[in-house]
């Protein structure tokens, strides 16, 4: 790991241009809830993420295959240890959210809003400017708000697991910013190596005794309504998710990625209320207005690098 230069900050329309992906990876990021939900099991966890990833890892090798065999073996060392990083957060995030409320699960991992420049802030050994502590401060209450309509059950080992997701987040975007030998690769290289090395880890956990179903028997089990599901996952929430994390922490602080990223929960109510039936009362509206307004100060406030 090694220290970053701080150039000068972006013009704020180009600015935008770095701020929009991200926003959509949060966008997708709050339908996987009831994507994964819909197709997801305590019996099927592992096997369904080694479908998830498999389904777009012969393609990314395809594509890529140029770029692969030109990176060095740092920068194949950090993408796989970032692999391995990752897989510990999609292991997390879906055996809590199989084990908790989505309500829980969306509240919890936006503590990553929190998180990631309190941890950010400990590496550079510098500390968070007040305006952006109480922008963050502002969405995590919006969020509280806004999931209030299910209800704030009692926690559970769900919970545990789905904040364990949250420092795992952390960990992975901070060291895709500092990272050197990542830093240094393309984008689709790295998400290919990450994604392999994630997968391999999920096949080791499938082929062991009392993980649950075989993949294979899961797959033959899916009907189109998993199958559709099953591809959202793979295609947006992962590959596009990933590959727009791999670009935009190069481009914008870890802090600026992570507020964006922290209006996942407000795009899991939309998504709740436009597809699942769902409604908003008015403390759900009230929070998804604090989780708008947090982000804009939040946006603001941030003076993280942005590269051109």
């Amino acid at each position: 790991m090694s220290s970053v230069a701080v150039p000068a900050l972006a013009p704020p329309r180009r600015a935008w241009l770095t701020d929009l992906p991200v926003l959509l990876v949060a966008v997708v990021w709050g339908s996987s809830y009831l994507a994964a939900k819909g197709i997801t099991t305590a019996q099927t966890v592992v096997a369904v993420l080694v479908l998830r990833f498999a389904v777009v890892l012969p393609v990314l090798v395809v594509a890529g295959r140029r770029r692969l065999r030109a990176l060095r073996a740092p920068q194949w060392r950090g993408a796989a240890l970032l692999g391995l990083v990752l897989s510990g957060i999609f292991l997390l995030e879906t055996y809590g959210i199989v084990h908790t409320s989505a309500t829980n699960a969306g509240l919890i991992i936006s503590l990553t809003m929190i998180f990631t420049p309190l941890a950010e802030a400990a590496v550079t050994r510098t500390r968070p400017t007040g305006a952006f502590l109480g922008a963050a401060g502002l969405s995590v209450a919006g969020v509280v708000l806004l999931t209030q309509g299910g209800g704030f059950t009692t926690p559970s080992a769900g919970d545990l697991l789905m904040l364990l997701a949250a420092l795992a987040r952390t960990l992975h975007v901070l060291l895709m910013a500092r990272v050197e030998a990542v830093r240094s690769a393309d984008s689709l290289s790295l998400t290919t190596v990450q994604l392999g090395s994630a997968v391999a880890v999920f096949a080791l956990l499938a082929a062991a005794p009392g993980t649950g179903r075989a993949p294979w028997t899961v797959a033959a089990g899916f009907g189109p309504r998993e199958w559709a599901g099953l591809l959202f996952l793979s295609v947006f929430c992962t590959l596009f998710a990933f590959f727009v994390q791999m670009w935009s922490v190069r481009r914008t602080s870890p802090s600026r990625v992570s507020l964006l990223l922290g209006t996942e929960p407000l795009w899991a109510a939309a998504v709740g209320i436009a597809i699942g039936g769902e409604r908003l009362g008015a403390a759900g509206v009230a929070g998804a207005v604090l989780v708008l307004a947090g982000t804009a100060w939040g946006r603001r406030a941030v003076t993280g690098p942005a590269r051109p």
